[in-house]
């Protein structure tokens, strides 16, 4: 009954699924029904006028992509299917169900007892932490170790998302917001460390890449929707357009780096009366609770300029790697425009700064690629224990950015006794010791 009930519920998209949530949150904090109304309905046009334009934009760049690398005349024995499939084997998991009401009952006795000021209403996006689940069991044959360990991996998305908060609201403006996406943010430690070393270059410390700067020193040229417009057109000619089709993908370029922050503004503005609201009903009820953070989909952080101006610049450079680094089975195709994923992390990391965010992004681009190479036989294995098939293909597949994801990579290779990863623990508890640290300086300033 749980799981028909889960499965009910979870047919709905993301965008009447989110609007209903944050009308029922509007409801409980005493916004005026007209308010909420207006809120949930004007969040649910912002999603979709999001995911309308993403879907426009996969639709314009995965052609030239596919023609790019048959110019290559390079063959790869392991196909990036994107994350759909993984989404598929985890909500097919026996204890799906199970975990995603354990994860939200644990993130509310969190909250209530002030271990975390995050609140994770994204309930689609549990999926990310239950796949990892999913991944411990196929690994170690332990549904303790996977319930435990998901737990925890859980626990420390909802603080990661809580440390990063004040960068959230200094990007886009929005008060009261976190983004607790596993995918996205395993990488913000790595940004912030990163980010932190390249500070210590004087002359990439002083230089000031994020948009407004580059407007204002390279004037028209500094434009994202002309670097857009730029990086179409060299796509364009890398994968053998004519005229005509390389000036509509450069058009349609800069329509995306255009649109997206809009409507991620547009989502923003629908967010403040609730946002408003939580804080004057914790502040009147529950006072001892202090500042808490509504989590909400990484989509958020696409009102930030900076990050599409980034993913298209490394949206080639993923390829190119693929193609000249040793070991790497597959070209990342099917999941490359998620690249706004960890780009939205990192362009959190570096405050938008462009040139920092594109070099953070190399050595993450590489991580990936190599973890969801080494992991393309057991995600296979998983979907064929699960029935899943992908139509028309029947051979080793792999995920870029979900099936490569640091953290769960690593995780599950440490469980398997990998000596690499054992020797990376230390790193790994450095990097979150880190952000930690750093972020105290997010809130102080």
């Amino acid at each position: 009954m749980l799981k028909s009930a889960l499965d009910y519920f979870l047919s709905f998209q993301p965008y009447v699924m989110l609007p209903i949530i944050i009308f029922i949150m509007a409801m409980v904090f005493r916004v005026k029904v007209s308010v909420a109304v207006k809120s949930a309905l004007t969040l649910g046009i912002a999603f979709i006028g999001i995911f309308m334009t993403f879907d426009y934009f996969v639709a314009i760049i995965t052609p030239v992509l596919r023609a790019f690398v048959a110019r290559t005349g390079l063959d790869f024995p392991v196909l990036d299917a994107g994350w759909p499939p993984l989404a598929g084997i985890t909500w097919s998991y026996s204890l799906a169900p199970v975990l995603l009401v354990v994860l939200f009952t644990l993130n509310v006795l969190l909250l209530v007892t002030r271990f975390t000021k995050s609140l994770d209403i994204d309930i689609w996006n549990y999926w990310h932490v239950i796949f990892l689940a999913a991944l411990i069991q196929h690994a170690t044959g332990s549904v303790w170790l996977a319930i435990i360990l998901s737990s925890l991996s859980f626990v420390l998305v909802l603080k990661l998302a809580e440390w990063s908060a004040p960068l959230v609201k200094e990007m886009t403006g929005m008060d009261g917001i976190c983004i607790p996406h596993l995918s996205g943010i395993a990488h913000f430690p790595i940004a912030v460390a990163l980010n932190l070393l390249l500070d210590r270059i004087p002359w990439l410390r002083d230089v000031k890449a994020d948009p407004e700067n580059l407007r204002a020193r390279l004037g028209l040229a500094g434009e994202p929707m002309i670097i857009a417009f730029v990086i179409g057109v060299l796509l364009g000619v890398a994968g053998g357009y004519a005229l005509r089709e390389l000036l509509a993908l450069a058009f349609g370029f800069s329509a995306v780096v255009f649109i997206l922050p809009k409507m991620g503004q547009i989502l923003g503005s629908s967010l403040i009366p609730v946002s408003e609201g939580m804080k004057s009903f914790i502040a009147e009820r529950f006072p001892h609770l202090g500042a808490t953070f509504v989590g909400l989909d990484v989509a958020v952080l696409i009102s930030i300029p900076a990050v599409m101006v980034t993913v298209v610049l490394l949206m080639p450079f993923a390829i190119l790697l693929a193609i000249v680094l040793p070991g790497i089975k597959f070209i990342p195709i099917g999941d490359l425009t998620n690249l706004m994923v960890p780009v939205g992390f990192i362009t959190l990391a570096t405050r938008g700064n462009i040139l920092k965010s594109f070099i953070i992004g190399i050595p993450v681009v590489i991580m990936n690629l190599y973890y969801a190479s080494m992991f393309a036989p057991i995600v296979t294995e998983m979907a064929a224990r699960s029935s899943y098939h992908i139509p028309g293909y029947d051979g080793l597949f792999t995920s870029f950015l979900d099936g490569g994801n640091p953290w769960r990579s690593w995780l599950v290779l440490l469980l398997r006794g990998d000596t690499v990863s054992l020797l990376l623990v230390p790193v790994v508890i450095l990097l979150v010791f880190i952000t930690w640290r750093v972020s105290k300086k997010y809130v102080a300033s």
